[in-house]
């Protein structure tokens, strides 16, 4: 998009957009330059994008960040995102975003058009509908007594996507929250849990995340 410009005599003043911000919840997924597994291939989490601006974006994530780490971050969307940990946060951390002019125009215009779009969702297609809890995070707890926090990345009466620093081998039994189930599928930032008995839909955000 070019950007008007405005001629005061010798003086040209190229107009800047205002930036924009706005409170969201999208899945995601990141990898940090220090986080690398035993081949030594960078690590990949989901997260959820939970605010965020043309220069900033703030990230609920199953693992913590420091000040400077190097964040490669692809949201639904929006795309691919580079930059630093600027700030870190309980649970989760906050990405500058480096960006010329040029693209933090092109970024501002994805915010606003998913700020118009994103209270309309396509319905789910799966077999038993997911929801995305409000709070995203819970407690794994394994059957050799390991407990680590994870990421809640949607849930149904069926099962759940987690993310989380461990990732449990194939036919794992684990328990998330209150509810036992059984790793059934892993995927580019977690895997998928799938409950040993269905579960109330009036109850069962509530037994998932759980602390």
């Amino acid at each position: 998009m070019s950007l008007p410009e405005i001629e005061l005599g010798d003086i040209i003043v190229v107009e800047r957009r205002q930036d924009v911000r706005i409170i969201a919840n999208i899945a995601g997924r990141f990898m940090l330059s220090n986080r690398r597994d035993a081949r030594g291939e960078r690590r990949v989490f989901a997260c959820r994008a939970v605010n965020l601006s043309s220069r900033a974006i703030a990230l609920a994530s199953p693992i913590t960040a420091k000040l400077g780490d190097r964040v490669i971050a692809h949201i639904d969307h929006l795309g691919k995102l580079e930059g630093c940990v600027i700030r870190e946060l309980e649970r989760g951390f906050v990405m500058g975003i480096s960006a010329s002019p040029e693209e933090q125009d092109r970024l501002i215009d994805k915010i606003v058009w998913l700020d118009k779009h994103k209270n309309h969702e396509v319905p789910d297609k799966r077999g038993d509908g997911r929801m995305v809890p409000a709070n995203p995070y819970s407690r794994m707890m394994l059957a050799d007594g390991h407990q680590e926090t994870c990421l809640v990345l949607d849930v149904s009466v069926s099962g759940a996507a987690i993310s989380a620093n461990t990732v449990p081998e194939m036919g794992t039994v684990v328990a998330i929250g209150s509810i036992v189930g059984r790793v059934v599928r892993h995927f580019e930032g977690g895997f998928a849990v799938q409950f040993l008995e269905r579960q109330n839909p009036h109850v069962v955000e509530a037994s998932v995340i759980r602390h």
